[in-house]
């Protein structure tokens, strides 16, 4: 059954979490938060990323899963690397004809660009020390070799004119954009999960210690300490830990005797068989599933993102294309049978786009000491 999504916090707030859920005969996982950027160009010029070398590229047909574990070879080597969607490859950015031909002789695509990810990296220290402004957000892009700050439209004139002379500073390592959204959390869900008036989205359901438990967002597990699959419903799980700002996840453990397998509703009468957990590359097409506009696919444009909500900073987080609504968030995203990660938060709506971010699930799932079930 769908519900449609409430607010966690006043519509005038400018910064919110997106709780979502959807309910099932069994719990199963999804949900999403979305970001949606219309991005104009404030600071410096259009992000733009050196050419292709010269020579054969890398062999098409990588799945983005083959193109992961190839990627793990040029850890020495790579300055950044991305999923080419449209050839099938791997594009790793390199700064010389040297590194070029590792990656050559590997079975990928160099990429000659002008930042180091040593210098990207120095950006976002900046960006940490001087620029933790409600309503932005940063994070590497590979494609454009440039660290990509958004500001959204909550981001007054002269804070807007202080991000701009941070990231003018930064010179050819930034690019500044504006959104003409806002980056929110709101409450609602995948398979929907109530408590304390508030509705979050189930995102996997997981094991510990032989028990059964599940994963939502950390906002979803801070406001609610008793979950139903049902509003004002009998309680079938109870929040064990919940961990935001900085990360955003929370770990919840099953009262009740309900079937929870590791799947994912994809709202057609179907669901998707989740057996691991994985981390994605930039370029990677993903899917995510929520109560309020089920499924929707996109792509990871970038990782180790950083977002200063009005709530809190988080770090570390999955940045998407994908579109989401008040109502998606704390549920899952997921590539076939990887489970990728958990919705934090965003901008935007599925009528005219959206940018979301989510919590990476292998480092919650570390953290936690759980493990796919």
């Amino acid at each position: 059954m769908s519900v449609r999504a409430e607010p966690l916090v006043p519509k005038g707030s400018e910064l919110q979490y997106r709780h979502v859920s959807t309910r099932r005969a069994r719990l199963a996982g999804a949900g999403a938060l979305a970001l949606t950027a219309t991005a104009v160009l404030v600071a410096t010029g259009p992000a733009h990323a050196g050419p292709t070398l010269p020579g054969p590229p890398g062999p098409e047909g990588l799945s983005a899963a083959s193109a992961g574990s190839l990627a793990a070879r040029f850890d020495d080597t790579s300055q950044g690397s991305f999923y080419d969607s449209t050839h099938h490859r791997l594009v790793v950015n390199v700064l010389d004809e040297s590194a070029a031909d590792t990656v050559r002789a590997g079975g990928a695509t160099p990429r000659l660009v002008s930042n180091s990810l040593a210098e990207l990296r120095s950006a976002t220290a900046t960006l940490r020390a001087k620029a933790m402004i409600t309503g932005t957000s940063w994070v590497i892009d590979p494609k454009a070799d440039k660290v990509v700050v958004t500001a959204d439209r909550t981001v007054d004139d002269a804070r807007l004119a202080r991000l701009n002379r941070i990231v003018g500073d930064l010179g050819s390592r930034a690019v500044l954009e504006r959104t003409a959204s806002k980056l929110s959390l709101n409450i609602s869900g995948g398979d929907a999960i109530w408590g304390d008036g508030a509705r979050c989205s189930l995102g996997f359901n997981v094991v510990k210690g032989g028990d059964p438990y599940f994963l939502t967002a950390g906002h979803c597990g801070k406001a609610v300490k008793n979950w139903s699959d049902t509003q004002n419903g009998a309680q079938i799980a109870q929040t064990e830990s919940a961990t935001f700002p900085t990360h955003d996840y929370s770990l919840v453990k099953y009262t009740a005797t309900v079937a929870h397998p590791s799947d994912v509703d994809l709202y057609n009468g179907s669901t998707q068989p989740i057996t691991k957990a994985g981390t994605p590359l930039v370029g990677q097409t993903v899917e995510r599933s929520g109560s309020t506009t089920k499924t929707h696919t996109g792509e990871v444009t970038g990782l180790d993102a950083t977002v200063n909500y009005e709530e809190g900073t988080v770090s570390g987080l999955i940045k998407t294309s994908v579109c989401a609504e008040p109502g998606d968030s704390g549920g899952p995203l997921f590539d076939g049978s990887t489970a990728l990660g958990l919705t934090s938060g965003g901008s935007g709506n599925c009528t005219s786009g959206g940018e979301t971010f989510f919590q990476p699930v292998p480092a919650a799932l570390t953290a936690l000491g759980a493990e796919i079930g």
